[in-house]
């Protein structure tokens, strides 16, 4: 794997809505430094795929909101990489756009797509993961990486395989799976033919532009438009008139899934310590220290002294401090609390995945300012 073939593209968006009031619209997770670090995720995504290719070939797809962040966190990046939308429309038109714009440049190149705010913790197994597919890719197979499950997760799709899993080994993918229940999900795991999901995508531009002309042309043809006008003087104009004509549909539905029905998609799974911190009791359970009391703290400020928290006759109790107030607890069991300049959340740890609905009924009541 050279690097001066591949080109990696990190798709940026999305508002992380299951970790508010700490990931925002205007300041996503991926943001934040989440890994344990000084470096946020996008800083981490960025120093795991540098290796791999020349920052000449490294993509990041964001919208305006971000775009300044991007540039200011990625100071080694060329301007021209950051791919900015005007407004989301989904994964398949931001990672469209990316294949679009390489097919441009290097036509028939193999990019790998890896979103910006999943945490890895072996990146020398995840470096040896995409090698292998890589070399699937090239040879013309729309590829992902699975991620090897470590647990009966209802959380995540599934890529259902027509052989066991093994490491380091091409699989064919026969299915999409969507998140199933606790009980259908034990049975994935035990009969090793099921991998997570984790939306890694690997492929030769041309191979995929191809399927997705055959499969959306709503989605394809607008794209190309612009990929054709991206580094000319018409870039903005072009933009302006046709982003706004692209459907917004995911890419696991828009190409993944029906090629897979015809036999086209196949994965390596990967074991390298993967997350992708979806909530506040996964992050507890990454980043979280131990303190007196029967609590947890996350640091995420990144600075050298946290405001204290101070948890008394607790049991369970996750801490996040982000501004310069205390957080004290007294005989509360399985909380979280997030404390923030302008927000404050206080959840039981098993209502964790349903923050989100916090997150609309505060839009729905208009507080969009803390949001």
């Amino acid at each position: 794997m050279s690097s001066t073939d591949l080109h990696m593209v990190v798709p940026a968006g999305g508002s992380g809505t299951r970790l508010w009031p700490l990931s925002r619209a205007a300041n996503p997770k991926f943001l934040h430094a989440l890994t344990g670090t000084d470096r946020s995720l996008l800083q981490a995504t960025f120093d795991r795929l540098a290796p791999m290719c020349t920052p000449e070939r490294l993509l990041v797809v964001t919208g305006t909101a971000h775009a300044t962040s991007v540039i200011r966190q990625l100071p080694e990046l060329p301007e021209r990489n950051i791919l900015v939308e005007p407004f989301a429309r989904d994964s398949c038109a931001a990672i469209a756009l990316a294949a679009a714009v390489i097919e441009e440049r290097s036509p028939g190149a193999v990019m790998a797509s890896f979103a910006a705010d999943h945490l890895i913790t072996n990146t020398a197994a995840f470096t040896d993961t995409v090698r292998h597919a890589v070399e699937g890719a090239a040879a013309g197979k729309l590829m992902t990486i699975g991620i090897t499950p470590t647990r009966p997760e209802t959380g995540y799709g599934y890529l259902r395989l027509g052989e066991p899993a093994e490491a380091g080994t091409v699989r064919t993918v026969l299915e999409f799976k969507e998140k199933p229940s606790a009980e259908v999900a034990e049975s994935y795991v035990a009969s090793g033919r099921y991998l997570w999901n984790a939306s890694m995508f690997l492929w030769r531009t041309d191979v995929f532009l191809a399927e997705l002309a055959a499969r959306r042309p709503d989605v394809h043809d607008p794209i190309r438009t612009i990929a054709r006008a991206w580094d000319g003087d018409e870039q903005e104009t072009v933009l302006a008139e046709a982003w706004p004509t692209v459907p917004k549909v995911a890419v696991e539905y828009a190409v993944m899934e029906p090629a897979a029905a015809e036999g086209k998609v196949a994965t390596v799974p990967g074991a390298f310590g993967w997350n992708d911190i979806g909530d506040f009791e996964t992050l507890g359970d990454l980043l979280g220290k131990d303190i007196e009391g029967g609590g947890r703290v996350v640091d995420v400020t990144g600075l050298a002294e946290s405001p204290p928290v101070v948890v008394v006759d607790g049991d369970g109790v996750i801490a996040v401090p982000c501004s310069s107030r205390v957080i004290a607890t007294l005989g509360v069991a399985d909380l979280i609390v997030v404390d923030t300049a302008d927000a404050v959340l206080v959840c039981r740890r098993d209502r964790a995945q349903d923050i989100k609905k916090l997150t609309e009924l505060l839009r729905e009541k208009g507080y969009v300012a803390h949001m």
